[in-house]
């Protein structure tokens, strides 16, 4: 059995094979922006280490610095975009306007995020600079993918 052209629109259309990010549950589209986010802060930080940056960082209070690990970008970003996921949610039911509050309280949060590694001791400039920017990095991938959910309501 072949399937003509017309058939071939009309699946190609159909609401199954046409379901944007727009019409999915939020925490469905939160979790798939974070798995983008940490992919593209993971790659970035593959990058930086090939490009000869020292992956070695210290929380403050060590007294010394750590190697961060492949995967470990993949892992803050998990981690941490958990509660920006609760956070869309709880914006989606209760928020007047949820994609604006979800923006304004995730950017503020990212430049806060941002004095962790301005402020880690026993860390290269090199490396404070690398982890600052992964975190605008995530931080770019996830908040508009779900800031854009956010602004199609749809319960």
């Amino acid at each position: 059995m072949s399937v003509t052209a017309p058939q071939t629109q009309a699946l190609a259309q159909s609401p199954s094979t046409t379901r944007s990010a727009d019409t999915r549950p939020v925490w469905l589209v939160g979790v798939l922006a974070t798995l983008a986010g940490a992919v593209v802060t993971e790659v970035f930080a593959l990058v930086c280490r090939a490009a000869g940056v020292p992956m070695e960082a210290a929380s403050p209070g060590e007294k010394e610095a750590a190697e961060i690990p492949v995967g470990g970008f993949v892992g803050g970003v998990l981690f941490w975009a958990i509660a920006g996921i609760v956070l869309a949610v709880v914006l989606a039911r209760w928020a007047k306007r949820p994609a604006r509050t979800f923006v304004v309280i995730t950017v503020a949060l990212t430049a806060l995020s941002l004095v962790g590694p301005a402020a880690a001791p026993h860390t290269a400039t090199s490396t404070q600079i690398v982890l600052a920017v992964s975190h605008v990095v995530a931080a770019a991938v996830i908040i508009p993918l779900l800031a854009r959910r956010l602004a199609r309501r749809t319960r």
